[in-house]
């Protein structure tokens, strides 16, 4: 049986709900001000996939621009092959999660701190990809109670320079215009047409266009493009930290992708020793949309 709620997004920002909208389901926030307070959560928008409450359930976290959905057929999948609990979830600024000026990797992690004991899911197997990984190994190292296993997808606890056009994709993505209540496939053509310019791969053109949503007529990003251009720099980096997680953890790698090299190692076995590396031959940085069968085959083998 699958349960599933939406959280919505503050409202001159992206959705709104109507009446046959999925129920709201709150979080309490945490308190936040003053040097070493806790970030203040923000309620998640998730999907939860029912299955065996006394496996650990499977926790999928996107990366920059993503969304829940990206992992919709293998979490599927996964919850079949399994028989786990399968929760996917929107990072804030993301997908129906809601806005916040704050995206510092502290303030993702006590999002998630907040949303797994009130689902009573920890602990669990955390897998995150990219910029998921990251809040995904933080939260690890934070709170290791809440995480049994861990999954770090194409992307390690050091500052990430293989990628530096994000900057120029979210300039942009900002500078584009759209006329009001013009069919959405128009809209979406229009839209491609001005990222063509600068972003020439057309699957990194296709993949932010998954952004691009309709309401009341008007046409506008879902991602909060503000704090995602304040805070990119931080994003690309990780926070350091002293302690280390014990528990087991894969980092599983695209076999065409740079996100993790050799000098990355160290730092992984500081922070995680009982890391193992995997790689996937034929996949770059999104190793589960290049490569979804290996992907899958990966994680039942380190479960297993």
């Amino acid at each position: 049986m699958l349960r599933w709620t939406r959280s919505w997004r503050i409202p001159h920002r992206g959705l709104r709900p109507s009446d046959s909208s999925p129920a709201r389901v709150e979080v309490a926030p945490s308190s936040s001000g003053g040097d070493g307070a806790k970030p203040r959560s923000v309620p998640l928008s998730y999907t939860l996939l029912d299955g065996e409450a006394t496996l650990p359930a499977l926790v999928f976290l996107h990366g920059l621009f993503g969304c829940k959905n990206n992992f919709n057929s293998i979490a599927k999948s996964l919850a079949q092959r399994t028989g786990r609990r399968v929760l996917t979830v929107d990072a804030r600024n993301h997908g129906d999660s809601p806005h916040s000026p704050d995206m510092s990797y502290e303030a993702m992690s006590q999002d998630l701190q907040d949303l797994l004991p009130h689902l009573d899911l920890g602990p669990c197997v955390l897998i995150g990809h990219s910029m998921g990984g990251k809040t995904a190994m933080l939260l690890a190292l934070q709170r290791p109670e809440l995480v049994e296993r861990l999954i770090a997808v194409d992307i390690s606890p050091k500052e990430t320079t293989t990628v530096s056009d994000f900057p120029h994709y979210m300039a942009a993505m900002k500078a584009i215009h759209i006329p009001d209540e013009v069919p959405r496939s128009r809209a979406r053509k229009l839209a491609e047409d001005q990222l063509r310019p600068v972003i020439q791969d057309v699957s990194v053109r296709q993949f932010l266009l998954t952004n691009l949503v309709e309401v009341d007529g008007h046409f506008l990003w879902r991602v909060n493009l503000e704090a995602l251009a304040q805070h990119v720099d931080k994003i690309m980096t990780f926070p350091w930290r002293r302690e280390s997680y014990p528990g087991p953890t894969l980092f599983l790698l695209g076999g065409n992708s740079g996100f993790v090299p050799p000098s990355h190692h160290p730092e992984i076995r500081r922070l995680f020793p009982r890391a193992q590396m995997q790689t996937v031959p034929n996949a770059g940085h999104w190793v589960h949309a290049d490569c979804p069968q290996d992907f899958m085959a990966a994680i039942q083998g380190f479960l297993a």
